[in-house]
This record gives C-alpha cells, structure tokens and sequence, in this order.
C-alpha cells in the first residue's frame, strides 16, 4: 500500500504574505509598462488604481469564500459548489485557459525585452529558445525549494526599488518631470475613461497570483483566518507597488510617444536613469524572473493536464500518461510548449489579455459565489450580511465585468472561441448536459506524491 502524505501547517501570515507576493513577481510591472502606457495614453497609475479596486473587492469575496471551502481555495469548486456543476466546469475550462496559456505570455514578454537589448536576434529565436529550455528542465524534472523562490523575490523587490530611486534622482536632477508631484501621471487630456478602462483590464494581469496562497489552505496555521487577511494584503501591497513604480516612470518619460520599441519602454528608461550597468541589471532579473517564471507555469500546467487526464476530464491516455523514468508528464509538458508557438504570431497587448478573459470570469463569478452561497443559499439577510454578502461581491462582480468588457478585441474573439470549445466538449461529457461532469481535482495537481512539482506556481517566482 503507498503511504500517504500529509502536509504540515506551519506557514503563518507573513511567511504567506512572502509566498503571494514572490508568486505575482513584482517586476512584472516593467514587463508590461509600455504597453499599458500606450493603451491609457500616459495614464498607467490611473489605470493601476481602477485594476487595484477591483481586486481589492475580489480579495474579499476569495477570503469569503476559502473560509467556507478551506481545503480546496479553487474558483471552479466554488462555482461547482455554490452554483451549478455544469458552472462550475465552464469557471474551470477558463480556469485552464490561464494555466496552459501563462507561458506563452511569459516567454513573448522575455523574448520582447531581449530582441531589443540583442536585436540582431529576431524575437521569435528568443521565444523558440524559452521554449525549448524551459520544456527540457521541466521533463527531466525540476524542483525549486521555497529558498529560491524568496531569494528571487528579494533580488526582484531590489531591483524595483533601486529602479525607482534611480528614477527619482533623475526627476530631482531636473531631466525629467521636474517635480516629484504631478498630477499628469494620473489625468492627461489625451486620455479618456475607455482609455483607462482598457489599460485597467490589462493591468489586471500584474496581479494575476493574488488568490494563490488558497492553495496552501493544508499548509498554513488556522487558515481561515490567515488566508483572507493574506489575500487582501497581498493584493494591497502589489497594487501600491505597481501604482508607485507607474507614477515614477512617467515621471522620468511623460511622453509615451518617445519610445523607439513600445513593448520594451521600461528597459529604455532604465538605460536613462540608470546608465548601460543598471540596464544590464535590470534586464538580467527581469530574464531570470520571467525564466524561472515559465518554468514553474509550464510546469503547473502540465499538471493540472495531467490531473484533468487522471481523473477523465480529458482523455487519460495522453493526458494522464506519467514517463516512468523522469516520472514527469512529458506530454502534457510538451502541449504547453506547442501552444505557446502561437506567441510567435501574437503581441504583448493581445496575448495579455487573452490571459485575463479567464481571469476576469473567474473573478466574475467568485464575488457571484459569495452571493449565491452566502446570501441565497445560506440566508444571511440581515442589514450587515446584506453588506458582506451582498453589495460588497456585487460591486467586485461589476467592477470585474467592466475591465472584461474592456478587454483587446482579439482577446475577447480568442477568449470566446475558447469558451464555446469548452461548452461543446462539456455536452460531450455530460451526454447532452444530462449528467453531471467529472470532478476536476485541481489542488490534486499540487499534491501528487508520484509527479514532482516546482512548489505550486503557475505566473512568477
């Protein structure tokens, strides 16, 4: 008989705290800070505050809901749970779309940052190169310890803020803004509300990872507790961070038409402030992050490929197929390199988004369950549940369904694509909706003793 294993609850609020905030990799904010400038026409902070509002109303209905279902923190069984089955596996099928895609996003951004410090190397090379390295470290299988993974948070958290004291001398030496306080940053004439809306929706994917830490529910001291408090601050601190890197940057460039390659703006003004040491640095933790990044989300995704094959979600033969020597699952590994090819065809703006429209529905409809398992199911009605219950889920749900509205038109065409491919493969399984779909073990795909995970990661280190 195989022994089973039983995790250990030692983590504690900070030590989580730690976790989330390694896990959404605060330099991500420079990844995509020259497209976010473009979209909101110079008004990125802006577009950070209303992304950070609607997270910030989504922590809530996560901590609402990983008190009730404590063992499992996955918005597909929330859904499942509160709602409907047949629900629940279209939140997980968007769920999965965030999962197999994250690479691809990760490695187009890398490869966008290194075709411009290197642009004698066409960024498809760079792309192709993540792929294939990434694909063989995780097939022979790869294991990052938490030590890594907060050594790289730290490196990642120097480098911002040595980045952003470089960028305040320089608007204090007077080659930039000129003053420390403007409010152009945050309200410009050239830009209007939809603007800023379309910038908050792909701003939204700096925070991707805030709603990790439920995965460590087994892991963590009184976790019911914890993990709320955990989730809100984790999305308050990243958002504060990616609000103040935003400000500090157009401080240094307000014009977001100077820029000789968009997609890269962050690097070009790390060069500035910062000279060619600075730049080389900071385009050295922003590759090692991004790398060490597609490792752990290939990885996941492999994963849960692979415990969606076990369990028959998907068919078992290939998605549930484990090599006996690497004991990894080389498929499902090599499927999440295949897919993310198509970063070879696709921009930063577009393929960002096409991440987020998973995210967003699954955001939608956590601040949903807590309306439906809280108020509707559970009948707390009073005047304060109507508050807890009610409005506060109702206006993240709204908040949420107005960045996604806003997301890229490609995205939302991609995005939809993906959604009906999931509802007709969902009637396959349940015979015409007539019987109830497998149940996808999601966290299963963290804890399988047989398959080796880097830690639990899907987006950064």
């Amino acid at each position: 008989m195989e022994k089973q294993t039983h995790l250990t609850r030692t983590l504690k609020l900070p030590q989580v705290i730690l976790f989330g905030l390694a896990y959404m990799a605060p330099m991500i904010v420079f990844g995509t800070y020259g497209v976010l400038t473009e979209t909101t026409h110079g008004t990125v902070p802006t577009a950070y505050i209303v992304a950070l509002a609607a997270m910030l109303f989504t922590a809530y209905s996560y901590g609402k809901m990983v008190k009730a279902f404590p063992k499992s923190g996955s918005a597909y069984t929330y859904t499942r749970k509160s709602i409907h089955p047949h629900l629940g596996f279209m939140i997980g099928w968007a769920v999965l779309l965030d999962y197999i895609f994250l690479p691809m996003v990760i490695w187009l951004i890398g490869a966008v940052y290194l075709n411009t410090a290197f642009p004698s190397i066409p960024s498809w090379g760079w792309i192709i190169g993540f792929i294939l390295i990434t694909s063989l470290i995780n097939i022979v299988s790869v294991k990052m310890t938490s030590n890594v993974n907060i050594l790289m948070m730290v490196f990642q958290l120097l480098v911002v803020a040595i980045f952003i004291a470089l960028c305040i001398s320089d608007v204090v030496t007077g080659t930039g803004a000129h003053s420390l306080f403007r409010s152009s940053p945050f309200y410009s004439s050239h830009a209007s509300l939809s603007y800023i809306l379309a910038g908050a929706s792909i701003a939204c994917y700096s925070f991707l990872g805030f709603d990790a830490v439920t995965t460590m529910s087994e892991e963590t001291i009184q976790p019911e507790k914890t993990l709320p408090s955990a989730i809100f601050l984790i999305t308050f601190i990243g958002g504060i961070l990616f609000v103040l890197s935003s400000y500090v940057l157009h401080l240094v460039q307000p014009d977001y038409l100077h820029f000789k390659n968009i997609d890269s703006a962050a690097f070009e003004i790390a060069k500035q402030v910062g000279g060619n040491l600075f730049s080389a640095i900071f385009l050295a933790g922003l590759i090692i992050a991004q790398f060490a990044s597609g490792v752990a989300a290939q990885a996941s995704g492999a994963r849960l490929l692979y415990a969606m094959g076990r369990d028959n979600v998907l068919p078992v033969k290939i998605f549930g197929y484990i090599n006996s020597k690497t004991k990894t699952p080389i498929i499902d590994i090599v499927i999440i390199g295949i897919i993310a090819l198509f970063a070879l065809k696709m921009d930063v703006t577009t393929s960002t988004s096409f991440v987020n429209f998973g995210a967003f529905l699954t955001f939608i409809f956590v601040n949903i369950d807590v309306i439906f398992f809280y108020y509707i199911r559970g009948k707390q009605r009073s005047r304060k549940n109507f508050l807890l219950y009610l409005l506060i889920p109702l206006i993240g749900a709204l908040l949420d369904f107005g960045l996604f509205i806003n997301l890229d038109k490609n995205a939302k065409i991609l995005g939809c694509i993906w959604a009906v491919i999931g509802l007709i493969y969902l009637a396959f399984l349940t015979k015409g909706f007539k019987q109830e779909p497998p149940e996808m073990e999601f966290e299963s795909a963290e804890n399988t003793a047989e398959v080796p995970l880097v830690n639990i990661e899907k987006h950064f280190i």
